[in-house]
């Protein structure tokens, strides 16, 4: 199979280009001029970071880098013979918005505010590509723990006994192994039954003070030093609600389409991570 991947030069892209070759596939980086070759399939990772101040023009790159970048890969899709037969495009589980302790399936209705409208838009930008005979799967990705991304910035702190919860501890966060990310991304892609959203999440959500347990456990280290939320909101400003939200998100769909996760459990995934090479 030919596959074409957008962000290939990511955390996510990397290790997906890595598993396809493995699997005997060939796995075509698009160019940032948008070129798309003649494929089977295509994986839409791109996206302008979200961990950043949300100043106006920061905005803008995120809802364009996401929404409006699609909308250009459709079109140029739409001029393609042949067309690839599936799309299978990041989303992400900010579209609930924050709901406390309530479960979250792929059934559950958007949150409000900037990111649940981002990725709203960017779903309906993906869901474009159907009239065009193309099978779309949009995975609601959570925090992708792996060997970059957010754990890499927390580990320094965390290996200096200077890490711990952030506010209340009290939120919910909805995890999954980088594995697992791309396993389902091949399995979405290969299983021509499978449609729509996806959410791509540990089937055990913890919350953050579990998380930063579990994690200085891990490393043999303390957590110490608590984040305030005010601190957060003063360094960050309304970034600072992605860290704070909580999200108790569960793959029901996923599992019912018969995924199977090799991590569902955080201790298992983060003692993987962390283990050196061999």
């Amino acid at each position: 199979m030919n596959v074409a991947i957008t962000g290939a030069s990511g955390m996510i892209g990397k290790r997906l280009r890595q598993r396809l070759v493995e699997a005997g596939h060939t796995a075509h980086p698009i160019p940032r001029d948008g070129a798309v070759p003649v494929c089977d399939a295509i994986v839409n990772l791109a996206g302008e970071p979200i961990a950043q101040r949300w100043t106006e023009a920061a905005r803008k790159r995120i809802y364009d880098s996401r929404v409006e970048g699609m909308r250009q890969l459709v079109n140029t899709l739409s001029q393609k013979t042949p067309r690839p037969s599936v799309l299978v495009c990041a989303s992400a589980v900010g579209i609930y918005g924050s709901r406390g302790d309530e479960l979250l399936t792929e059934d559950a209705a958007p949150g409000t505010g900037f990111l649940p409208r981002v990725v709203m838009d960017w779903e309906e930008a993906a869901q474009s590509a159907e009239p065009l005979g193309i099978r779309v799967v949009s995975l609601r990705f959570g925090v992708v723990l792996g060997p970059g991304g957010a754990l890499a910035k927390l580990l320094p702190l965390f290996r200096l006994g200077v890490g711990g919860r952030l506010g209340s501890g009290r939120q919910w966060m909805s995890w999954i192994h980088i594995d697992d990310v791309v396993s389902l991304i091949l399995f979405a892609m290969e299983n021509a039954a499978i449609s729509g959203v996806l959410n791509a999440t540990s089937p055990h959500p913890v919350t953050n003070e579990e998380f930063t347990r579990i994690l200085a456990a891990a490393l043999h280290r303390p957590p110490l030093l608590p984040v305030p939320a005010f601190a957060l909101k003063l360094t960050l400003g309304e970034m600072s609600q992605v860290l704070l939200d909580s999200q108790r998100v569960l793959p029901a769909a996923t599992q019912a389409a018969g995924f199977h996760f090799q991590y569902p459990d955080l201790p298992g995934a983060l003692e993987n991570i962390l283990r050196p090479p061999q």
